[in-house]
């Protein structure tokens, strides 16, 4: 049993879960998100947390960002594309159970004072960013650290606001050498 409340999109994401661990959960129903919506996630939060768990796709990025700007704390679960893609469908949905509770072992929580750790230079060096086979990179890091796949920008962004350590990051991007 999670004690975190997940939030996920919709039906078909709270299936497939139940499917891999047993816990409660919130549908935001898209991207609209309603006011009662956001209350009983917010509520939810302060009893007993909440882990946002959408699609590695733009509405699930956007829906995870809506909720972590208005409710700080939130801690954050993340698939690959690769993880969540049927046919050419993306979603929670369509991960398998092992998939999931991989996802849910790796769970992050924001932080609310953001960091400065990594820099540009970081995803330079490491090939993350400005080479062939850089997205690929930051695909298979971001998997490893459970912090999900994005841009460059983005990607900079999660490694300094998810508790990402210098030795965790190094270990990890030396393990990807090996």
């Amino acid at each position: 049993m999670i004690k975190e409340i997940i939030v996920v999109e919709g039906k078909d994401d709270v299936s497939a879960i139940k499917r891999a661990v047993d816990a409660e959960m919130i549908i935001t129903g898209g991207y609209a998100l309603p006011p009662s919506v956001l209350k009983r996630i917010e509520t939810a939060a302060k009893k007993r947390g909440v882990i946002i768990f959408t699609d590695p796709d733009y509405a699930g990025e956007r829906i995870r960002h809506i909720i972590s700007s208005q409710i700080p704390g939130c801690k954050h679960a993340f698939l690959s594309k690769e993880e969540a893609m049927k046919d050419d469908d993306i979603g929670v949905e369509n991960a398998s159970p092992e998939n999931i509770i991989k996802a849910l072992e790796k769970v992050r929580c924001q932080q609310i004072e953001t960091s400065n750790l990594f820099t540009k230079e970081d995803l330079i060096k490491h090939k993350l960013i400005g080479y062939e086979g850089s997205a690929d990179r930051r695909n298979t890091l971001g998997q490893l650290l459970g912090i999900g796949y994005g841009n460059g920008k983005q990607f900079l962004s999660r490694l300094n606001n998810y508790g990402v350590t210098r030795e965790e990051f190094l270990a990890v991007i030396n393990t990807m050498e090996e």
